[in-house]
């Protein structure tokens, strides 16, 4: 229970360093940033398939790929009925922030920070399932490719909130709120799988379907959004590709 407890404050407290670093660093160029994004978003696909993914067609048993594909669709639907409720995460950031600062409105920007916080739920809950595979190793390298994609998505929500007159204390503390949906979530995955391990499967793929879905619907397109393409694609496939590293090199199964 401590390892998770420390993996949920990690997980969690990633959000919050990034959101540091952007605040430290204000000017970040939407090139570096997208970049950024782009590795976290490749190491969190690996984290999907070979920490969530493939272990639910392996611990499904004879029907274990149609529960799979049952829980991956699940996932993502749940997450496409969020976007409804709360628009895109891209569209709200604005490309264009930086040309209208002092046009930005609180309500706009907390919109935007709330959709972020929303969407760190699945994400804290694909965490707290990992642990249901009886490896923490495994666990571990799902929490680490979630961790690594929350730093940049931490520095890119400071821009907008410092843009609109947000106070720096102020700021800190959405960063911090965000981060702490993040650790609910762990804990939550964490018992729904304690609790009840048939469930497994399809929790595995239902976290996976969420990783997959905010990889495609919002990091890729706010990534490929600013003429940084070629860029953003190559960060995506090297972040992909150190995580197979990590999980040939370091043993995880």
């Amino acid at each position: 229970m401590q390892v998770v407890f420390l993996t949920a404050l990690g997980v969690g407290g990633a959000t919050v360093v990034g959101a540091i670093i952007g605040f430290i660093f204000k000017n970040i160029s939407h090139r570096f940033s997208d970049i950024v994004m782009s590795f976290a978003a490749g190491i969190m696909l690996a984290a999907s398939v070979l920490g969530l993914i493939i272990p639910s067609v392996d611990k499904g048993g004879k029907y274990g790929i149609f529960v799979t594909v049952a829980g991956i669709f699940a996932g993502a639907a749940c997450l496409n009925l969020l976007d409804k409720l709360v628009p895109h995460l891209h569209k709200l950031a604005g490309k264009d922030i930086e040309e209208h600062k002092k046009n930005q409105s609180y309500n706009r920007v907390l919109l935007f920070v709330a959709a972020i916080a929303i969407h760190n739920l699945p994400e804290g809950i694909a965490a707290g399932v990992g642990f249901g595979t009886g490896s923490n190793a495994q666990a571990l390298f799902i929490a680490s490719g979630i961790a690594l994609q929350n730093i940049p998505e931490g520095i890119v929500i400071i821009m907008p909130m410092l843009a609109s007159g947000i106070s720096p204390k102020r700021t800190v503390l959405y960063a911090i709120a965000t981060g702490l949906i993040e650790v609910i979530g762990t804990f939550i995955g964490y018992f729904a799988v304690s609790f009840s391990t048939a469930i497994l499967p399809f929790a595995l793929a239902f976290a996976g379907g969420t990783m997959l879905y905010i990889i495609s619907d919002e990091i890729i397109p706010e990534t490929h959004a600013h003429g940084s393409e070629r860029g953003a694609t190559y960060a995506l496939i090297a972040g992909f590709c150190v995580m197979l590293f990590m999980d040939k090199f370091l043993g995880i199964e």
